[in-house]
């Protein structure tokens, strides 16, 4: 007569795989995302007062 260890094996093994469902969530952040712009805009700047600066320099010939 077989032994009911391995069919009582296999039920619990059967109800432990059915019991392990995945799921998937999706949730929004709780922080907003950051994009820091501050290298662009200080680039921006530079190159506005480096001008203003090269046309004063352009001007005042015999300042320096």
């Amino acid at each position: 007569m077989p032994s009911k260890s391995p069919l009582l094996s296999l039920a619990a093994l059967a109800l432990l795989l059915a019991a392990c469902s995945p799921t998937v969530q999706l949730q929004a952040p709780d922080k907003p995302i950051e994009i820091n712009m501050t290298v662009n805009i200080k680039h921006e700047i530079l190159v506005k007062v480096e001008k203003e600066v090269q046309q004063l320099f352009d001007s005042n010939k015999g300042l320096f």
